[in-house]
């Protein structure tokens, strides 16, 4: 007869700095990593000069919040399905596809805007086609984390990609706004095309084993399961509503950036991609800091990033000088990076393997679904009231929102998936 294993004890002791550097032994992993860093820098560069195109030919805070609507709210309505085929197929097939037809996405946009035929209207339906594609990639991308590497490294692979995401956030922005004022929009459009070639490489090369297949359902009444599943499952459900409102009225800020530059603190292009880059930079800092939250505050770090993200919202929106926004903006993205990363993290480390694409697929529609729907109300009042007031009352509804959240918290301890005893 087997012993079974002792419950394990919620230690107070951060994680190892090093242990980030673990999940590298994973072949798989390195090879994504390299080829996903070089793509984000490109999407990063790209939707720097989307938005300063758009203002550029509008100078209108509404069409700049339009933009941002149309190519975030496919992933409100599409992301569930999107799940499902996560939790369906091969991922990696599927990741080829959905990133073959951005690159494709990307080069249109640069064809017509290096040929001065683009319009605001044709830049618009292609961030809704941009947003389309996002709905089935992220939750793949996200699920296949634990295919590439197992339970045992997860959360320090989800931490690492938090890294690699804000690496190229302050790369990115910071070329893109060099590259605007140097050589145009079309040129960063047309990098972002190429940067495709490096993750589909590594897509091609990486090789995990098959997933078992399981029975397909109507896809309605498999997301109707996971709904129901993360609903239950309180943990997950706290988690996401806090982050959908946080998404909605408090990240939403990132829409109004290109305004801000340009109509709050005079500045060019390149202003937009010295504020982007600091945004990369709190937001790098947050993900390390995320790798090393103890294991027993994890369920806690939700509530305590959102109050802080909804504080320096409201104390960046009154700030009229580069430098002195630069500054803000560090812990505005400590926080929000902090907040998005252990909510991922929550939900990948509580959720059931049958479930995994579809929860977060619940997390990619509280996120980044939540957020076009913001950019359209925080665009249509920056242009009432003006922006920082705009801002300032996002802010103020994220502290409300962590104010209800550590209300309604659950014990503190070592999250395992239901069922589950915390040693397993």
């Amino acid at each position: 007869m087997s012993t079974p294993k002792p419950p394990s004890v919620p230690s107070l002791q951060a994680p190892s700095a090093l242990a980030l550097l673990r999940v590298f032994r994973h072949r798989n992993y390195r090879l994504f990593f390299s080829g996903q860093l070089v793509s984000l820098m490109g999407t990063w560069m790209q939707s720097i000069a989307q938005g300063w195109l758009v203002y550029a030919l509008t100078h209108s805070p509404f069409l700049l919040g339009v933009t941002s609507f149309a190519g975030q709210v496919p992933v409100f309505f599409m992301a569930a399905f999107g799940g499902v085929i996560a939790d369906r197929v091969d991922r990696r097939r599927a990741l080829m596809v959905t990133q073959s037809t951005a690159m494709i996405l990307a080069a249109v946009l640069a064809a017509l805007t290096l040929s001065d035929a683009v319009k605001v209207g044709e830049v618009i339906a292609l961030a809704l086609c941009m947003g389309l594609v996002n709905s089935f990639d992220i939750p793949t991308r996200q699920a296949f984390t634990v295919d590439m590497v197992g339970r045992e490294d997860l959360r320090n692979a989800i931490s690492l990609n938090s890294v690699m995401f804000n690496l190229a956030r302050i790369i990115g922005p910071t070329a893109a706004g060099l590259l605007v004022a140097a050589a145009g929009e079309g040129v960063c459009f047309a990098l972002n095309a190429v940067s495709y070639g490096a993750v589909l490489t590594s897509l091609f090369l990486i090789r995990v084993p098959e997933r078992p297949q399981r029975a397909a359902e109507h896809p309605l009444r498999e997301i109707r399961a996971g709904a129901v599943y993360s609903w239950r499952t309180r943990e997950i459900r706290n988690s996401l509503l806090l982050v959908a409102v946080c998404a909605a009225f408090g990240a939403s800020y990132l829409a109004l950036m290109p305004a801000v530059a340009r109509d709050v603190l005079h500045q060019g292009s390149a202003g937009l991609g010295y504020l982007m880059g600091s945004v990369g930079l709190g937001a790098l800092i947050g993900a390390y800091a995320l790798a090393r939250v103890p294991d027993i505050f994890l369920s806690r770090t939700p509530m305590v990033s959102a109050g802080g993200f909804g504080l320096s919202l409201i104390v960046f929106a009154h700030s009229h000088v580069l430098w002195l926004s630069m500054a803000l903006l560090l812990p505005t993205s400590f926080f929000l990076m902090l907040l998005g990363g252990s909510t991922n993290t929550i939900i990948q480390t509580v959720a059931h393997d049958h479930v995994r694409g579809r929860v977060i697929s619940f997390y990619t529609m509280s996120f980044m679904g939540m957020m076009p729907w913001g950019s359209l109300v925080l665009g249509w009042l920056a242009g009432v009231i003006g922006v920082g007031e705009a801002v300032t009352i996002g802010g103020i509804i994220c502290m409300l929102a962590a104010a209800l959240a550590w209300q309604a918290r659950g014990p503190a301890g070592v999250l395992v998936p239901p069922g589950a005893a915390p040693g397993e």
